[in-house]
């Protein structure tokens, strides 16, 4: 999985480099000894041993560089695009991964599939095939705009529906009806499914910013209020999440890949030395200075990033393998 993550992320890297004019020395799959290379022009393509992500190396990314195409030379707006690319391809894997989730249940429409027995859509004469239009003169475009309004309905009140049948439109009065299973009102209808390829990509991105702003609040809490080590995991944790997936079937393994994808987007923005974000942050800090942040320092907060970086990784692993094991 990473692999699949990482590589996508990396290639946003060398193809906004190659936009920009960088120079592009090596773009590798995979970490450690080198197995195969192919060289197509200036670039070198590598496979490596171990399958832990990837790297795309420019010219000039980590030490200065008197090339003119060197990432070095080139301007800030340059760099930044360059490193927003990577995070850029995890964000839109994570949205392309959640639509594919979507189409295989398909969409729910305002199109009724089914009417259920003994409630007040049945009694208010409402009827397979109908399509919603308005509820209480709110005009309905979506499913959950259906869910919004029921779920407002103050008890005692009726409900007005502008249903279309047959290319007449209908106006119906019905008072919802309190589901103590479900704990909310209800009016017995149940929308027909649609995989229509734009509207599963709308849902997608519905659902991936939904999960973003899910994973923002952990992080928020995860910096303000501390993390048990339990609640984090590394490369064997993955794996064993992935091999559960297996028991749920493709929804839940599509929906970790997204997870998984959003989580390294976010991850890779954090003002970290070493990380996109780390390096974006002293972008700004040498604006901001004026030049009093220099390279040297860069170069020693990013060795001290990465090599914290490292050890979380470390300890996460020994973590996960004892988890494993215990």
């Amino acid at each position: 999985m990473m692999l699949v993550l990482v590589i996508p992320h990396e290639w946003g890297h060398l193809i906004v480099a190659k936009k920009c004019g960088v120079k592009v020395n090596e773009f590798s799959v995979g970490m450690g000894p080198l197995l195969f290379k192919t060289q197509r022009g200036e670039t070198q393509y590598s496979f490596r041993l171990l399958p832990l992500g990837g790297y795309c190396a420019m010219e000039g990314e980590e030490e200065a560089s008197d090339d003119p195409r060197s990432y070095y030379a080139k301007s800030n707006g340059q760099k930044v695009a360059i490193l927003l690319a990577g995070v850029t391809m995890n964000v839109i894997i994570a949205i392309v991964v959640m639509s594919v989730m979507v189409a295989l249940t398909g969409v729910p429409t305002t199109k009724i599939e089914t009417v259920t027995s003994g409630y007040p859509a049945e009694a208010a004469g409402i009827e397979t095939g109908d399509k919603l239009l308005e509820i209480n003169g709110n005009k309905i475009s979506y499913w959950e705009d259906v869910s919004e309004l029921v779920g407002e309905y103050t008890e005692g009140d009726k409900m007005e529906l502008t249903i279309k049948r047959d290319g007449e439109e209908l106006t119906v009065l019905l008072t919802p009806q309190w589901n103590e299973e479900e704990q909310r009102y209800m009016i017995g209808i149940v929308p027909s499914s649609s995989r229509n390829p734009l509207l599963c990509l709308r849902y997608g991105a519905i659902s991936t910013w939904n999960m973003n702003v899910m994973l923002v609040d952990a992080f928020r809490s995860m910096f303000t209020q501390g993390i048990d080590k339990d609640d984090v995991s590394g490369p064997v944790g993955l794996v064993q999440a992935v091999d559960k997936t297996n028991d749920y079937g493709a929804e839940y393994y599509l929906m970790l890949l997204a997870l998984v994808s959003l989580n390294l987007a976010i991850f890779n923005l954090l003002p970290i030395p070493g990380l996109d974000g780390g390096k974006i942050f002293f972008i700004i800090l040498k604006v901001i200075s004026g030049g009093r942040i220099n390279d040297d320092m860069e170069y020693k907060a990013t060795v001290a990033g990465m090599i914290l970086l490292l050890s979380v990784f470390v300890l996460v692993t020994v973590n996960d393998v004892s988890n494993l094991f215990g």
